[in-house]
């Protein structure tokens, strides 16, 4: 019996595909755990008092996402709840200046790197109408990577009846993504008419 061969051009051959992996690793859930912790207030040292509404959380994850946290919470000049023997009591904190849902969005970012989604948002508010104040409360924890997620967010809200504030905000608060983004609107004649139709 006489093999038939083909001739075969090794360099236009398509290699074969390679094999399935034979361990598939899902994505990290480190997220929805945290996102747990948060939920149910287990192990929780730190209470927050902020508008009337009470937040429980836990002060090293708070310390490890935000370095003022950190300070406040860990360092030589807190002013925030006795310790006793190397053991911190549970702290409870009021904060005046920052609305509930704010703060809960400010939490809920730090223990999951997400923000709400608009139909999430409790109360009935959009979720994008606090992201000027998360943008403020973001530069005031020194949270970069939340402001610039913010801001990103923002930037998508850029139209004929926004432009103006969005760029006196984003002069405020240093947002020279969000200014580029206005200017930008500003700079199309189209545009502009959608300003003038808006007033």
């Amino acid at each position: 019996m006489e093999l038939q061969t083909e001739d075969i051009d090794v360099d236009t051959a398509t290699p074969p595909p390679p094999p399935p992996p034979t361990v598939v690793v899902p994505p990290s859930d480190l997220h929805r755990h945290l996102g747990g912790l948060l939920a149910t207030g287990e192990g929780a040292d730190v209470t927050f008092e902020v508008s009337g509404k009470t937040f429980a959380a836990h002060r090293l994850v708070l310390a490890a996402r935000s370095p003022v946290f950190r300070a406040e919470l860990f360092g030589p000049s807190k002013e925030l709840g006795a310790t006793t023997g190397g053991a911190v009591d549970h702290t409870a904190i009021r904060i005046d200046d920052m609305e509930a849902r704010d703060f809960e969005a400010l939490l809920r970012y730090m223990y999951t790197d997400s923000l709400p989604e608009p139909e999430t948002t409790k109360g009935g508010g959009d979720a994008a109408a606090m992201l000027p104040d998360l943008v403020a409360a973001a530069s005031r924890y020194k949270m970069e990577r939340l402001r610039l997620v913010c801001e990103h967010k923002l930037c998508e809200y850029v139209n004929g009846r926004t432009v103006v504030s969005m760029l006196a905000f984003a002069r405020e608060h240093h947002c020279d993504g969000l200014k580029e983004k206005c200017l930008r609107f500003l700079d199309d004649p189209v545009k502009v008419r959608e300003i003038v139709k808006a007033r």
